[in-house]
């Protein structure tokens, strides 16, 4: 999983500018060492080789625009692996994805920062849905590529769908569950979404707002 998520932390490098390679480190330290931190109290086996922990670490940083202090974020690791994974008994037993904990805590405590979402030229802006819902009109090819405002590893659909191809053809993920997902999600634009049969339409919003980032590495 950490493989396949290099590709858009290099995008996001690129696009974001080093602070995005930065907050993810941080994030994955702080994850790492919470979960230890956690289970050495309580004096438990020791499961930070596991890795999962930096996976949530990658993946709450990834939900979180590239301008969000340090600080928070590490607020937001600490209820990911400590409230959300380790209290309701470590991995496989939490009760929701734990970087999606942590990006809605952080969505409650610090609602302003958290929608204050950079373009690739480090002006902040209105994110593409938010400009597909107010009436205007986004490029296709930009929102694919990632040359669009968002969270840190959301902007580019194509190197997260990448991610999911290198996670299917490794079996570690089957095909029904991301599939279906964003086949769903697609038939309810369609019937609900205002626009009708609208490819490009429909096409903007699959590959904006982390619904492959969603679809491949979190359902």
């Amino acid at each position: 999983v950490l493989v396949a998520l290099v590709p858009s932390l290099c995008v996001a490098v690129f696009f974001f500018g080093l602070r995005a390679l930065i907050a993810t480190a941080i994030s994955v330290a702080a994850c790492e060492v919470f979960e230890w931190g956690y289970r050495k109290l309580l004096h438990k086996t020791n499961t930070n080789g596991d890795l999962s922990a930096a996976v949530t670490g990658v993946l709450l940083a990834f939900v979180c625009p590239v301008t969000l202090p340090y600080w928070m974020l590490i607020i937001g690791d600490f209820f990911a692996i400590v409230v959300v994974k380790q209290l309701f008994g470590g991995i496989g037993q939490n009760f929701m994805n734990p970087a999606l904990a942590g990006r809605c805590f952080l969505l409650i405590a610090f609602a302003g920062l958290m929608t204050n979402f950079p373009s690739v030229d480090a002006v902040s802006t209105a994110t593409p849905l938010a400009v597909l819902k107010n009436g205007g009109t986004q490029s296709l090819s930009d929102m694919f590529f990632g040359f669009t405002s968002g969270t840190i590893g959301e902007v580019s659909a194509l190197l997260l769908l990448a991610g999911g191809i290198y996670l299917l053809v490794k079996k570690v993920i089957t095909w029904e569950i991301p599939v279906i997902y964003i086949g769903v999600f697609a038939v309810f634009m369609i019937l609900f979404g205002g626009h009708g049969f609208d490819v490009n339409y429909v096409l903007c919003e699959i590959c904006g707002g982390g619904l492959m980032l969603g679809a491949f590495f979190m359902a």
